[in-house]
């Protein structure tokens, strides 16, 4: 089973439809996709800057913001299956459909998931990923990859997940890959058991003789 974290940079671009009928087409019974923020997100964090509300009803407006960058996922392919809670998912990918999560702001209260912005679609990715068992989580992001392996806390410093993320990572039996917006065609080809290569592993200890692992 894949979880596949679909960035909010995507929002605007042309690739997003590629990713999607790739996921549908290719995905029936595998994938779970997981919403990021996008211009949705923006708008809570431009709202919380002007009003100076708090983090926790922030980020409850943030997982709304997931709810209608997912919504719009399901504009573009309608033979995608909303859900709310990760058992959800099991029924959907048994059908052989593909899910798009719209996380529970009640479930996660109860599994004691921080409401602040720490936390945000790529932790709640690799939350998600852990509840499912699933085998892989991709994360895809408008990000040049220079690869070929990338530490958590690399990506973290680099601003390209969110700081929770290598805690939830850390303990995980799933493995992460990062994959560029361009990349939906070798993705399609690991999705199918072909994994050609050109997306970064992530690791879970840091390699300081690295080279950046992507490109502005």
């Amino acid at each position: 089973m894949w979880v596949v974290k679909l960035g909010g940079s995507l929002g605007d671009s042309p690739a997003l439809q590629c990713w999607l009928d790739i996921l549908a087409d290719h995905g029936g019974g595998k994938v779970v996709i997981v919403p990021g923020g996008g211009r949705f997100a923006d708008q809570v964090r431009a709202a919380q800057r002007n009003w100076r509300f708090c983090d926790k009803v922030a980020h409850r407006m943030a997982l709304l913001a997931m709810h209608q960058y997912g919504l719009m996922l399901t504009g573009l392919r309608g033979d995608l299956e909303t859900i709310t809670d990760p058992e959800e998912a099991k029924a959907v990918l048994r059908g052989g459909k593909v899910a798009v999560w719209l996380p529970a702001i009640e479930r996660l209260d109860h599994e004691k998931i921080s409401a602040c912005w720490d936390v945000t679609s790529d932790a709640l990715a690799a939350w998600l990923a852990q509840k499912l068992n699933a085998g892989y989580l991709a994360l895809v992001k408008s990000v040049a990859l220079t690869g070929p392996t990338v530490s958590a806390a690399q990506m973290v410093a680099a601003g390209v997940v969110d700081r929770a993320f290598p805690a939830y990572f850390e303990d995980a039996a799933f493995q992460v890959r990062l994959y560029s917006r361009d990349q939906y065609s070798r993705f399609r080809l690991a999705l199918n058991g072909h994994d050609p290569g050109g997306s970064i592993a992530v690791s879970k200890l840091v390699d300081s003789n690295q080279d950046p692992f992507f490109e502005d």
